[in-house]
């Protein structure tokens, strides 16, 4: 049996590309409480590449597991770019990853902290730096999770191209 998740983002290819440059990833994850993690970990092969991943949904959790720094969260809040580099940053320190990708926005369907549903932000960390994608999803919760696991699966294997 396929798993439909992994057929539908590339995460066969993520892992592929990782695996043939003896790299690891790592995730820090808001809205899509472990749904990367677990799309990669659906891929055969994958615990040579995957190190693990933070779920990191309540707010207070993004600082004391993720390690993003207080004042981000009290001056930008946990939906912003900020955060989501510093989620990037935290998940390959502390999971010991050469990259690390952090997700955190709205799901929905109701606005939070001024943030509209479909309010997201991907961001990826790695040797080369830090990089942070601002996206605006449509679609229900499940649609707007999902389009995430596709965007940050797709902006890694971007940066992985350079």
């Amino acid at each position: 049996m396929t798993d439909p998740l992994v057929d539908e983002v590339p995460a066969n290819e993520l892992v592929a590309v990782l695996a043939r440059r003896g790299q690891t990833m790592a995730t820090a994850e808001s809205l899509t409480a472990g749904l990367l993690a677990a799309t990669v970990a659906g891929v055969p092969g994958a615990s040579a590449v995957l190190r693990g991943g933070l779920i990191v949904y309540a707010t207070d959790l993004k600082c004391s597991l993720a390690g993003v720094d207080a004042n981000v969260l009290a001056h930008d809040g946990p939906v912003a770019r900020r955060t989501a580099a510093e989620l990037a940053e935290g998940a390959a320190r502390r999971c010991g990853a050469d990259w690390g990708i952090g997700v955190t926005g709205v799901a929905g369907p109701d606005p939070q902290d001024g943030h509209a549903p479909g309010t997201v932000f991907v961001g990826v960390s790695g040797p080369d730096g830090t990089e942070v994608a601002a996206l605006r999803l449509g679609g229900d919760r499940w649609e707007i999770r999902f389009g995430t696991v596709c965007a940050a699966v797709s902006n890694l294997l971007e940066r992985l191209s350079r």
